[in-house]
């Protein structure tokens, strides 16, 4: 019998959590030949999450989970989950039931058929707002004419990987983390699944516009230069045009003299470079700041209490794990 570990990052979801588990529970239930485990991950939530996750774990053996010492993050729960996973295959999944437990058995179908992955792709936005759908589908845009690491156009993390496939994800331990590209960059076949857009019913979403516009600049600075080399050709765009203006003044200087007026065509030039120079110094930075965050060699997260036996996960340092029962 195969084994698969559901990886779910949690944060704040104590009203949704265990409507989540009882309602995967009665898909995989039904899924023969496999044996399923839970590794539920409390990513520093203010609420009750921690405690219902325990209750879980009391009631149903097969619950694990892990409980990071403050937030760290989405990215950071995906990769505990992934360090701690021992089984056949691994499912990435939310516990917000906007991916819903239902694709499962079709996407274990397409591991079957031999994928390495079977991922969940939406194909509406149905339930957001226009401007936050408009913002996403340019995000996708953007990353794909950017970077050499194509990604879906709706592409989400609810997905089932092999074994294989999570080896060379973790392979990969950077601290500032965006799965999707991830999961693109390591390779392997894909198949990838449709599904309309579910909209969330039970808690509310932990994502703002300012944090998934940060999000997609993490997504874009970690798989692409391409924004410094824009900032180089426009660099260098600049000072032919200036120099070429600089020998249109000189030989007019020379034939008719001095031109006093201009005084708006020189604020313009300043100001336009002034502002140039700053957005180009602001692209600089944000490669910089990963550069410096990166050299720091911080752990991804720091677990303060786990269900799951010690020896797990043996590349996480400055940690401390509780045993419960």
């Amino acid at each position: 019998m195969k084994t698969v570990d559901l990886i779910v990052p949690c944060y704040n979801e104590e009203e949704v959590i265990e409507t989540f588990y009882r309602e995967t529970d009665g898909v995989v239930s039904q899924i023969d030949g496999y044996r399923f485990y839970y590794i539920l991950i409390d990513d520093g939530s203010k609420d009750k999450t921690f405690i219902k996750l325990k209750e879980l774990s009391r009631v149903h053996p097969e619950v694990k989970y892990i409980s990071f010492s403050r937030n760290f993050g989405k990215e950071a729960a995906i990769y505990a989950g992934l360090r701690h996973s021992t089984s056949d295959y691994v499912i990435v999944m939310d516990a917000d039931l906007q991916h819903p437990p239902a694709m499962i058995p079709s996407m274990l179908a397409g591991i079957e058929e031999g994928y390495d992955c079977v991922a969940a792709m939406r194909v509406d936005r149905k339930g957001e707002s226009k401007i936050r759908s408009f913002f996403s589908t340019q995000f996708y845009k953007l990353s794909n004419w950017m970077s050499d690491v194509k990604m879906a156009k709706g592409a989400v993390d609810f997905r089932v990987m092999t074994r294989q496939m999570v080896n060379s994800v973790l392979e990969l331990s950077e601290v500032q983390r965006f799965s999707k590209g991830l999961f693109m960059w390591v390779g392997y076949n894909t198949k990838w699944i449709p599904y309309e857009n579910v909209e969330r019913t039970l808690g509310t979403t932990k994502w703002s516009f300012w944090g998934l516009f940060k999000y997609a600049i993490d997504g874009i600075t970690s798989f692409s230069v391409t924004p410094l080399r824009m900032v180089s050709a426009l660099g260098f765009f600049i000072c032919m045009v200036a120099f070429i203006y600089i020998i249109v003044t000189l030989i007019k200087t020379l034939i008719f003299g001095i031109d006093v007026p201009g005084y708006a065509t020189l604020l313009c030039a300043v100001l336009f470079l002034g502002g140039l120079i700053e957005f180009s110094l602001g692209i600089l930075g944000e490669y910089i700041s990963r550069i410096y965050i990166e050299t720091k060699h911080r752990p991804i997260y720091i677990v303060r209490q786990t269900n799951i036996a010690s020896g797990s996960d043996t590349n996480i340092s400055s940690q401390k794990e509780e045993q419960e029962a």
